[in-house]
């Protein structure tokens, strides 16, 4: 059942991964924007959940959980959101801890890599921004070469210097989609692919990524996202059409000044998808 009358977003982010508010802030927010049902999904961590879900029965707004999973399929990472699970899952737990064990050196190797290019400091410059450790990523070194005046903005950090074909960016082996997608799966939830049209992949290597997501038990795609442009979701829509997808709405919110869109403002699904919260309410 399509819901055009309800207000979903099931994708942002808090200071628990790499948002700029924290997740009782970002439910306030939500709601203030006409949010009525919300999913806080920081990368590979819980850690946010029981405050958001407190937060959003606070303002009167009703509470998915969700996670937003990094996996790596022909050398390229792939975000899954997991969406109506059971948060304290032990396998779920144990499986993101094991994903965000990777960040720390990265993160040592990007400040490296950015003191060779003429920006020195960066690796403690970003750690300013850092609400959890465990989670040190791109967009906390981009919010620091903005304050230290190398860029005007995130979106030009990433554009020069941390971009996937970056000299900045470090690549990471993150979880396969297969334990990705066990994990969401194992712990009672929905396995949706974030934001399709960020990935560089040929038509060939999108057709087999989708046929193993669908495979593995994958159900949903992100259709209508912050992260793509019209034309990116009428194509989504129809590739969720043609798949028999559950399509997903999400914002992808990180910061009210850095997002493309904020939190309840992204249009309606088509009305000729089934949405992936179709059975919750």
């Amino acid at each position: 059942m399509n819901t055009p009358s309800l207000n979903i977003d099931l994708h942002c982010h808090s200071t628990v991964s790499d948002g700029v508010l924290a997740p009782a802030a970002v439910a306030e927010r939500a709601r203030a924007n006409g949010v009525d049902v919300w999913a806080l999904t920081d990368h590979d961590e819980v850690g946010g959940i029981a405050e958001a879900a407190q937060a959003a029965r606070a303002v009167g707004l009703r509470h998915i959980t969700g996670v937003e999973i990094s996996c790596t399929w022909a050398s390229q990472t792939v975000h899954i959101v997991g969406l109506n699970f059971d948060a304290e899952n032990e396998a779920l737990v144990q499986g993101l801890h094991k994903t965000r064990s990777g960040r720390g050196s990265r993160a040592q190797e990007i400040g490296r890599r950015l003191a060779a290019m003429g920006m020195p400091g960066a690796y403690e410059g970003a750690l300013e921004f850092v609400g959890n450790p465990e989670l040190i990523s791109r967009s906390h070194f981009a919010r620091w070469l903005v304050k230290a005046g190398y860029e005007p903005d995130v979106q030009s950090v990433f554009t020069k210097h941390l971009g996937d074909d970056r000299a900045g960016h470090v690549p990471v082996q993150w979880a396969t989609l297969t334990e990705c997608i066990g994990w969401i799966l194992g712990a009672g939830g929905v396995a949706v692919m974030a934001h399709p049209g960020r990935y560089k992949y040929t038509p060939m290597q999108f057709d087999a990524l989708f046929d193993e997501f669908e495979g593995l038990g994958g159900r949903g795609v992100e259709v209508i996202t912050g992260s793509h442009t019209p034309e990116e979701a009428r194509h989504y829509a129809r590739v969720a059409k043609q798949r028999g997808l559950l399509a997903s709405r999400g914002s992808d919110f990180h910061s009210p000044h850095e997002s493309r869109i904020d939190l309840g403002r992204l249009p309606q699904l088509p009305s000729d998808l089934t949405p992936v919260w179709h059975d919750w309410f």
